[in-house]
């Protein structure tokens, strides 16, 4: 097990439905980061933005973007995760990739589609929410829209960090703002929020607010808004166990089935 995890989150543009530039792009942003880091973290559909355009821009999971980043992975020593178009069973998914320096990924598709843009329209629901076990860390991966659904995202299995990609507007920004401070609060755990900036291509801006919460909702980056930025977070098992011991809050948890 591993006392601390360092995470980069990479806040960037993107450039609309164009992986093959994204991907490039974001070769050139993992290679500058000159620390080692065991975690690099990508906004929602890197390679592509927040497109309904599926047919034009979905992969497969033996196409290019999953190649590239095992490729990335290996050689940097570090696990990549991030949202791509997949076509899987002739059906459509806004899936999260975690991808390990071994190769292994675990994926989890996105359970909240956005009805206010008609994504459910166009992409399946998953139905199953997905811990991840990294180096001796519990990593519960969203995207984007699940973190309006607090029992989603609810702390049954005492994981460590909450990770949400996303492509979120600015004009809903607070909403993004105060619910992963929510999240990381109501949880007890680290919630790391990775957002895109730049405008879309249907004309909708973005401004990032890329931000990590300790357990206690404090903000822990300083990620600039509406500005592509890089920044390395360290986390703590200590500051974990330290609070959960001191306040115990997660044993009064309510208990409940979801149907």
């Amino acid at each position: 097990m591993q006392e601390q995890l360092k995470v980069a989150l990479i806040q960037s543009d993107l450039v609309w439905e164009n992986p093959v530039q994204n991907r490039a792009n974001f070769s050139v942003k993992i290679d500058a980061i000159s620390e080692k880091v065991d975690l690099v973290v990508l906004p929602e559909m890197f390679t592509t933005g927040f497109t309904m355009n599926a047919e034009k821009v979905a992969e497969t999971m033996q196409g290019d973007t999953v190649e590239w980043m095992k490729q990335m992975a290996s050689k940097h020593k570090t696990a990549l995760v991030g949202s791509i178009v997949i076509s899987e069973n002739k059906k459509y998914y806004n899936r999260l990739l975690f991808v390990e320096v071994s190769g292994d990924i675990s994926i989890y598709d996105k359970k909240h589609t956005f009805t206010l843009a008609g994504e459910e329209k166009t992409y399946a629901s998953g139905d199953e929410r997905v811990i991840v076990n990294y180096k001796g860390w519990k990593i519960c991966t969203l995207i984007c829209y699940d973190l309006r659904f607090p029992v989603w995202a609810r702390n049954t299995e005492d994981y460590d960090v909450l990770l949400y990609v996303a492509n979120w507007p600015k004009p809903r920004i607070n909403a993004w703002d105060t619910l992963l401070n929510a999240r990381a609060i109501e949880n007890m755990s680290y919630c790391i929020g990775v957002n895109r900036v730049g405008v879309d291509g249907i004309d909708i801006e973005h401004c990032g607010h890329s931000a990590a919460y300790d357990v206690l909702g404090y903000e822990i980056t300083s990620i600039q808004p509406s500005k592509e930025q890089i920044e390395i977070v360290t986390l703590e098992k200590q500051h974990i166990q330290k609070y959960r011991n001191a306040l115990k809050f997660l044993n009064d948890r309510d208990n409940f089935n979801l149907r």
